[in-house]
């Protein structure tokens, strides 16, 4: 198949060369802001999941390399970009996330000189404009996670929130400057994503198997409000810090009642299992279990000159 026309680094093309890949579902809102910082890359990957709003017409002014198809879990959608992406490297990026000009400079510094096979990149995250940096984790937020790497070194689980992520090769140094992640843009909004995990999460316990106690996950409020709370020292952010700690620690008990009490999503619809921008792996351990990869249906790769 012809491709169209390449981007070129700034530093040339004897340079190891990086793809930009972003994956979407209805971003129109924000997608535009998001590619405009990822010109750095010698070519941008658009993965669009069954768009219905603008966001192909906005893709299409920033790159010809458009991925479209409808894909029931994150690992295959996040696959079929991977797969599409010809450079030695890959910036995963999602639409609520920005690259600084810092960052940017520097993950070019990186892949020019890096041996490893991904890095860890830092993420400042944002509620509204409030920047809030301590108390991430525990599978509600990350504050790093292994955005850049060498294409072939990392596979996705099939987990529909929160997949595992495996990478082979070394892990490199983390990176100095951080991705601007927009993650909720108030309070409501963050409880709402509490919502859309938990029944996610309940249809994985379900297909299990085995969906865990009552009293095995009533423990687990106490264990991962402490996590957050205190080892990750969400206590600096005061009751931002708190708020984020209480979502992490309802997140396995809510998931669990919903497994054992609503009825399956075949008897009753509940809220879009698609993760939202940003709803990707955990980050407490990168190197994390190993996944299955999926295959992506009606997948086609738009490749032109348009």
């Amino acid at each position: 198949m012809a491709l169209g026309p390449e981007r070129r680094g700034v530093s040339g093309s004897h340079r190891p060369s990086l793809s930009a890949l972003v994956v979407v579902h209805d971003e129109e809102g924000q997608l535009a802001e998001c590619l405009g910082c990822l010109s750095f890359a010698d070519e941008i990957v658009v993965v669009l999941d069954r768009c219905t709003d603008g966001s192909h017409e906005i893709a299409r002014g920033f790159t010809d390399r458009l991925v479209e198809g409808a894909w029931e879990r994150e690992g295959m959608r996040r696959h079929a970009g991977i797969d599409a992406c010809e450079r030695d490297w890959i910036l995963e990026i999602d639409a609520d996330e920005r690259v600084s000009p810092e960052l940017a400079a520097e993950i070019r510094d990186v892949v020019g000189v890096s041996a490893a096979a991904w890095h860890l990149v830092p993420v400042d995250n944002y509620i509204g404009p409030r920047l809030v940096r301590w108390g991430w984790g525990a599978s509600f937020g990350r504050s790093a996670h292994g955005a850049l790497f060498r294409r072939g070194v990392k596979r996705w689980g099939d987990q529909r929130v929160h997949p595992s992520v495996a990478f082979t090769g070394a892990r490199g140094a983390t990176l100095a400057s951080p991705i601007i992640h927009y993650v909720d843009r108030d309070i409501s909004e963050m409880l709402l994503r509490l919502d859309r995990y938990t029944s996610a999460r309940a249809k994985d316990l379900r297909e299990s198997g085995n969906i865990g106690s009552f009293g095995r996950n009533l423990r687990r409020i106490a264990s991962r409000f402490c996590k957050c709370y205190i080892g990750r020292r969400g206590y600096r952010e005061g009751q931002w810090g708190f708020l984020i700690a209480l979502c992490a620690a309802l997140y396995p008990i809510l998931s669990y009642l919903k497994a054992r009490l609503e009825p399956s999503s075949e008897a009753a619809p509940g809220p879009d299992p698609r993760p939202e921008p940003g709803e990707r792996e955990g980050i407490a351990n990168p190197q994390i279990k190993s996944g299955e990869e999926g295959e992506g249906r009606k997948a086609a790769l738009w490749v032109g000159t348009e």
